[in-house]
């Protein structure tokens, strides 16, 4: 596997598309070893997506792109302006509270950061707030996104790692909540650094609040019915995307009545495009990974780091630095496609939760759409606001620092990320 890696890499490093360098490079060990039969270089990435869980993907992308086309995003804009516009950073502070309610409507942080730095960017400009600052609060309150159910990483983790998608869905909403608070107080010290003003003079009233959240209700329970509806059996999680689809054009359609068929249309046409490349990606990934149990890749990498220590919380600390790394030079959904098979039977065999691990492992690797030199959410929101990378970096480092302090939380507070799948599915 290790010729198979240092392929893949070359690839990535002189541009050739991710899905291409997967399945180039996975070839390679099919020509390492000519007694596997090369009938596999096309059965594998047929099989790979022949799984019912695998559904799972294309229709939450699909759900996604619908909710989004429904008229929640403008909704779920002035609650969180109501939330937290009187505070200092006003509109900073409604960045963090909008991707914390986008989770349950998007799934995607990259989505969620062009979105919000196309409605919200302008504004926080107009109000004094520099690019690269603006620029990295909307980039990294957007990871928030990722976690909250239905989180697309997630999702796939689940998938390939076959860990109970409805216990990560619970463990999300725990952890989704932790960085807002985390996010919320990095803004509100920098916003009395810079003496920013509030976006209202005073507090929404109770009333405005409720007015506003009947509005909402139907994107704000959403992740709710999805964890209902896997705990008690009512879907499977593949089902339940199929459910989230149905609901989404239910909302547009009936209760909002913004949903009509040129929305219907446009929202078909992003979603093939989306499916179809991450499921081409996730196709060709199963020529890479079918040399990995052969080799022996996880029991090499768990005797190497059993020799460093064995103490789970030294052990993620590792892998942490490693994820981070991957992320800066790979896209986030292939690096959970790639990695989870390696990693997870590792920290399993040293005692570490799955479902831990895997919203750290998520949280970790999405990161690094933030960093260069491949962050596609850091050059999509510079691109839009029309900032400079060099500014966007200078600015970014004090929401880096925020990051890292929730993710040792994680670490070191395992009963944060498992509080609500205990309290949902038992121990």
């Amino acid at each position: 596997m290790l010729v198979v890696a240092v392929v893949f890499l070359f690839f990535l490093a002189i541009g050739m598309p991710v899905a291409f360098a997967i399945g180039i490079s996975g070839v390679m060990f099919f020509l390492q070893h000519p007694e596997l039969p090369f009938t596999m270089i096309a059965q594998l990435p047929v099989s790979q997506t022949q799984t019912v869980p695998m559904l799972a993907i294309p229709l939450f992308i699909f759900a996604g792109n619908l909710m989004n086309a429904t008229g929640i995003t403008s909704r779920l804009v002035k609650l969180s302006t109501l939330l937290t516009g009187h505070m200092k950073g006003g509109l900073a502070q409604v960045s963090v509270v909008l991707s914390t309610l986008m989770g349950g409507v998007s799934g995607s942080a990259t989505a969620d950061a062009a979105m919000e730095a196309r409605i919200l960017g302008p504004g926080m400009l107009k109000r004094g707030y520099s690019k690269g600052y603006t620029a990295s609060v909307i980039g990294f309150t957007s990871l928030i996104t990722a976690t909250i159910p239905p989180g697309i990483g997630i999702i796939i983790y689940g998938t390939v790692g076959e860990v109970s998608i409805g216990r990560l869905f619970a463990a999300g909403l725990m952890v989704g909540f932790l960085m807002m608070v985390v996010m919320m107080g990095t803004v509100a010290v920098t916003a009395r650094i810079r003496k920013w003003k509030p976006e209202r003079e005073k507090k929404a009233s109770i009333r405005e609040i409720f007015e506003s959240l009947a509005d909402t209700i139907w994107a704000l329970v959403f992740p709710i019915l999805l964890l209902v509806g896997i705990r008690f059996g009512l879907f499977t999680p593949s089902e339940v995307g199929a459910f989230a689809c149905v609901y989404a054009v239910l909302v547009g359609v009936f209760v909002y009545k913004e949903f009509t068929w040129e929305r219907l249309k446009e929202t078909m046409h992003h979603t093939i495009r989306d499916i179809g490349a991450i499921m081409f990606i996730i196709s060709l990934s199963g020529i890479f990974g079918y040399g990995i149990p052969i080799d022996r890749v996880p029991q090499m990498l768990t005797r190497f780091i059993s020799g460093v220590s064995l103490n789970p919380s030294v052990v993620l600390l590792m892998i942490i630095g490693f994820l981070i790394i991957v992320g800066m030079i790979m896209e986030g959904s292939v690096a959970i496609l790639l990695l989870t098979p390696i990693l997870l039977p590792m920290v399993e065999e040293l005692g570490v939760d799955p479902v831990h691990f895997g919203l750290i492992m998520c949280s970790v690797i999405t990161m690094g759409l933030l960093t260069p030199p491949i962050g596609i959410s850091m050059y999509t929101v510079c691109s839009i606001l029309e900032c400079p990378t060099k500014e966007y970096l200078r600015e970014f480092m004090v929401f880096l620092v925020a990051f890292v302090i929730y993710i040792v939380i994680l670490v070191f507070l395992p009963d944060v990320v498992l509080f609500v799948p205990r309290i949902l599915y038992g121990s």
